[in-house]
């Protein structure tokens, strides 16, 4: 097998590793530093979760998209600031995000006073999916955010699920992590602390 086709397979089931390729509705994989180049910090946490925490869009302006509020209306992240927001894209067909889910949960019962999580399903079937899923689960503090037209997505520019940024109390980018994360750990209250601490 030449060279080339051997590096281009390893690359391939590297894939498979980090974080679910926006695009594929069979939960395709793609390696999670691929689509930010050589900035950032790869971060390994537990249950083989890993992502790259990028700090280049520092300082930058929320996303205006509009995405769907749990009872249909309309919303943009705009609405959320006055506190620290963390948004989290994710699907239903995404294995790494489902992971990471009841971690989040967990952050936002735990630091409901100090931050909004926002988890924003990025299926493009939207609540007929994220609905029952979150009936399944029975999380005790997320809500159904629904953006089926992926312009969260489009937005942030990563091209990866789970990616999540998050914002200070003004809107303005802190950091994201492109890939999952371990959202207990001791690596996520370290990134969150200053920030929090601003409120």
């Amino acid at each position: 097998m030449p060279v080339v086709m051997r590096n281009v397979l390893f690359f391939v089931m590297l894939a498979g590793l980090a974080a679910c390729d926006r695009g594929s509705g069979e939960a395709e994989q793609e390696f999670a530093g691929s689509a930010t180049g050589d900035e950032g910090e790869f971060i390994e946490s537990g249950q083989g979760l890993v992502g790259k925490l990028d700090i280049s869009r520092r300082g930058t302006a929320m996303v205006d998209t509009p995405f769907q509020a749990p009872d249909g209306s309309t919303v943009r992240l705009s609405d959320f600031t006055g506190k620290p927001v963390l948004v989290n894209i994710w699907a239903t067909w995404c294995a790494p995000c489902i992971v990471e889910m009841p971690m989040l949960d967990e952050l936002a019962m735990r630091e409901k006073d100090r931050l909004k999580v926002l988890v924003v399903s990025q299926d493009i079937q939207g609540a007929e999916k994220v609905t029952p899923f979150f009936a399944r689960n029975d999380f005790r503090s997320l809500e159904p955010y629904v953006d089926p037209e992926n312009g969260l997505s489009f937005g942030f520019g990563s091209g990866l699920m789970p990616t999540t940024v998050l914002y200070d109390s003004r809107g303005k980018e802190v950091w994201r992590v492109i890939g999952a994360m371990d959202w207990d750990g001791a690596k996520a209250a370290t990134l969150l602390a200053e920030t929090l601490a601003e409120g």
